[in-house]
């Protein structure tokens, strides 16, 4: 398993193939699943030109890593592999990759949106949206816990 907090822009899918080519017990998953999620230039009708993620050094990656060891553990995962920007980002530009790996489709889906949806709703990230009106910190939205609860055991909340 491997979490990254990076501040520079990353190729997600030449991280997946780098991950899978470097840890040879992936080639012996039968089913993998990604998610990758890239920064809209709109948010709530503003038009958004860039977007700052803060976060705690250090605290960050352990819940990252707690919420993905126990949805590996849940969900029997042969490997998992997740990337997070943080600092300045753009439009277009990829904000995060999970990728799961598992013997089977069902556990690979089923963990990969789980961890998703606990990176979305619990992990230590703070956003600030820069638009044509001015910059404003992104407050917590209610549909995120609720899809976190919905599709995820993983009770990782911020402290």
């Amino acid at each position: 398993m491997r979490i990254e907090i990076r501040e520079n822009p990353f190729d997600p899918w030449q991280a997946v193939a780098d991950y899978r080519s470097s840890h040879l017990t992936i080639g012996k998953s039968g089913a993998s699943a990604v998610f990758v999620g890239t920064m809209r230039d709109f948010n709530e009708g503003d038009d958004v030109q860039a977007m700052v993620l803060e976060h705690y050094p250090g605290m960050t990656e352990k819940q990252l890593q707690a919420l993905v060891d126990q949805s590996m553990s849940a969900h029997n995962l042969d490997d998992a592999l997740v990337i997070h920007r943080v600092g300045e980002l753009k439009p277009g530009e990829d904000i995060v990759l999970v990728a799961t790996f598992s013997a089977h489709r069902k556990a690979a889906f089923d963990a990969c949106r789980e961890i998703m949806e606990a990176l979305k709703s619990t992990a230590p990230f703070w956003k600030k949206e820069k638009t044509n009106i001015g910059e404003y910190w992104v407050n917590d939205r209610k549909e995120d816990f609720l899809m976190k609860d919905r599709w995820g055991s993983v009770d990782s909340k911020k402290n």
